[in-house]
């Protein structure tokens, strides 16, 4: 089969239930960058508001929603960048997750490693960087499943590691279907964990993150390695983890530290 036959009222039928809980990695910092630069927490709240309002809005659906679950769906400014299921331009919205934190673990790795593939001049870092994984739950019955029959049929169409015009074309399809959530297998994840691209902020069945990880992430000239203390855990990722991907291949992989 080929993409172009799955219209959003085949895929109505193929619509299926889905609960569980999904994993999103993010920098530790992402709220403590702003301490540094005020007195006192009342001062960091007022900055962190006017920061807020820079941004593009937060869908009116969305707005009951933490800002880490909200934040992917802000669509008001131009996404300058397409990406697997989502078209470059003013479009709508995608929350990215894994079902599983190493699975997050190796799409934030690969990410890592294309920012220096893509600044071949840049060092490694000297230290570790510190993420927060967080899951966040979720419930519904429109869920459409590329890796079982019969979408995953075009597996090879949705697994490309380049090419994401044909996703993009199903995530129409899919909305068109007013399905909530697309899974998928992640071709980052060497263990091809599977993923989860959320399409509409209706599925959270809480508000809120329901468990959180530390994570420590080092990038060096031998790879990645990421250690989680609780619950202990480990993950590494050699030179070749990622090379398929044809940026990845052509990194530069000898610069010094920072």
């Amino acid at each position: 089969m080929s993409s172009p036959i799955w219209t959003h009222v085949a895929l109505s039928s193929e619509l299926r239930r889905f609960d569980g809980a999904c994993w999103r990695l993010v920098e530790a910092q992402h709220r403590v960058s702003t301490l540094k630069l005020t007195d006192t927490l009342a001062e960091q709240a007022l900055l962190e508001g006017l920061i807020d309002e820079t941004k593009p809005a937060i869908p009116p659906e969305c707005r009951h929603l933490d800002f880490l679950l909200a934040t992917p769906f802000r669509y008001g400014a131009v996404y300058p960048n397409g990406s697997r299921f989502r078209r470059a331009g003013r479009t709508l919205g995608v929350y990215y997750a894994a079902e599983n934190p190493t699975t997050a673990v190796a799409e934030m790795a690969f990410y890592r490693l294309l920012f220096f593939a893509e600044s071949p001049d840049t060092p490694w870092p000297s230290d570790a960087a510190e993420y927060t994984a967080f899951s966040a739950t979720v419930a519904t019955a429109r869920l459409l499943d590329l890796t079982a029959e019969p979408l995953s049929a075009d597996s090879g169409l949705w697994t490309d590691l380049t090419d994401y015009s044909h996703c993009q074309t199903f995530a129409d399809a899919a909305r068109a279907a007013d399905a909530d959530v697309i899974r998928y297998q992640s071709v980052r994840d060497p263990a091809e964990g599977g993923n989860l691209a959320i399409m509409l902020c209706r599925v959270f069945s809480k508000p809120a993150p329901v468990d959180r990880q530390t994570w420590r992430m080092r990038l060096s000239a031998s790879g990645v390695q990421a250690l989680c203390e609780f619950p202990r855990q480990a993950v590494e990722f050699g030179r070749d983890a990622f090379a398929a991907d044809p940026r990845i291949a052509a990194l530069n992989w000898e610069r010094g530290d920072a």
